[in-house]
């Protein structure tokens, strides 16, 4: 479901998101593939310095469908942004692939907190952020942080996993599947 960026699939991506669904709420905007190429070769040379983490989101058939990337990374905590070109809206993928990452980034490369900065006017990703049992709302816990990311106009809305709280629900969900299955077997 992810594979680290190349730019081979360069050219799918850059046309998923340039659809005005997905485009405005993309971290890394590119208004051409030339520059859609540039930024991802150096997103490439930012991840081999450390400075960010980046996979390729890919569908069943492992056709890419989206990104998802760690940016400004600091104390082993970082902002997530994350994006699924429109024809794979609402049909699971965005759960998937976060799931997939948070679990790369919490326990093979040692992140303790990952920041989700959501604008006002993007409702659908705030509302996938709320379903997800692990996010807890960061507006007050990290207040002067998010008056730091408000200051040029735009306002977001902030949230958090932290690490432990993703273990649990992890850990939770594993020993609901191990008695769903005993169950079955009974």
């Amino acid at each position: 479901m992810l594979k680290k960026r190349e730019l081979e699939e360069c050219h799918v991506l850059y046309e998923l998101m340039t659809h005005p669904d997905v485009f405005p709420f993309v971290r890394q905007k590119a208004y051409s593939y030339e520059e859609y190429l540039f930024l991802t070769k150096q997103t490439i040379e930012a991840e081999e310095q450390g400075h960010l983490i980046s996979r390729t989101i890919l569908d069943e058939w492992q056709n890419p469908i989206g990104t998802i990337s760690l940016y400004d990374i600091n104390e082993n905590t970082g902002f997530l942004g994350t994006w699924l070109g429109k024809p794979f809206h609402g049909k699971g993928y965005n759960k998937q692939a976060k799931e997939q990452f948070f679990s790369e980034i919490f326990y093979q490369l040692n992140m303790e907190t990952v920041l989700m900065r959501i604008k006002d006017t993007n409702i659908r990703s705030q509302k996938a952020a709320e379903k997800l049992p692990y996010v807890v709302p960061a507006n007050e816990t990290r207040k002067t942080l998010l008056e730091k990311l408000n200051i040029n106009g735009i306002n977001y809305q902030l949230f958090e996993i932290p690490k432990d709280l993703y273990t649990l629900y992890t850990l939770r969900s594993q020993t609901l599947d191990e008695i769903n299955t005993d169950r079955l077997e009974a």
